[in-house]
């Protein structure tokens, strides 16, 4: 065989499942199309951090709360992030997720998500994300999701996977409370295990607003976190920055 040409092995699951093996050199690529029997782990893929969103390159305001003093121990990072899940972007993006999931116009979901974000960096940052994603989705399942913000095109891929919608709402939640953990655990700076603390804290309110959106309407759609929303508007201002937002 020529160097670089690719062998095709095809063998069986102990399911009895059909698995397409393409080996290049080292690298062996499989048809993942097939493999997609673990609800549970397929959402832990999409929202950990190795999926390549360029989560981590996001703040969401909360670098302005540190530089301003409004965000300076776990406590008070805590409570920055309980009104972000609660009362700002947490709580409509999850709505989101649910209708795209459920069936909702895509087009109309998608100009409101950029409606609802109130700095230029808001917007940026759920428009990539959510091209990111929807591009990593379709090339990996090998169907086709379009481009939309961030949790359109993760209700999109719910619904075309067929992903179960609550846990679905539960892992993408906590998935962004820990996105910003993570970026206040750099920011303060605090402890790895005063990080993982509010974490902790954060998880049942994830899972609450999962069950709440979980049959939410557009109506629900909506919240009042002011002092999130400016210190987002601020960013941009700042002498220096690590985030984009």
């Amino acid at each position: 065989m020529a160097m670089g040409a690719p062998m095709v092995t095809i063998i069986r699951t102990p399911m009895g499942q059909m698995i397409t093996l393409m080996t290049m050199g080292t690298l062996t690529i499989t048809d993942i199309t097939t493999m997609n029997t673990d609800a549970g782990l397929v959402l832990h893929q999409l929202f950990s951090p190795s999926f390549p969103t360029g989560a981590f390159a996001w703040s969401h305001g909360l670098e302005t709360a540190v530089e301003t003093g409004h965000v300076t121990d776990a406590r008070s990072l805590r409570a920055w992030l309980e009104t972000v899940l609660w009362h700002g972007s947490g709580w409509s993006d999850a709505v989101l997720l649910s209708l795209a999931a459920r069936g909702w116009g895509a087009e109309g979901l998608s100009e409101l998500a950029l409606a609802l974000s109130p700095s230029a960096e808001r917007r940026a940052e759920t428009a990539q994300q959510g091209r990111a994603f929807a591009a990593t989705v379709s090339a990996l399942w090998q169907i086709e999701i379009p481009a939309a913000p961030y949790p359109v095109a993760a209700g999109l891929v719910t619904r075309a996977l067929e992903l179960p919608l609550e846990e679905t709402l539960r892992i993408f939640l906590l998935a962004v409370a820990s996105n910003l953990v993570s970026a206040g655990v750099r920011l303060v700076p605090l402890g790895q295990t005063d990080g993982q603390k509010v974490l902790c804290l954060l998880r049942p309110l994830c899972g609450d607003l999962a069950a709440k959106a979980l049959e939410a309407t557009d109506d629900d759609i909506g919240g009042f976190a002011p002092l999130v929303d400016i210190a987002s508007q601020r960013h941009d201002m700042l002498y220096s920055r690590l985030f984009r937002s």
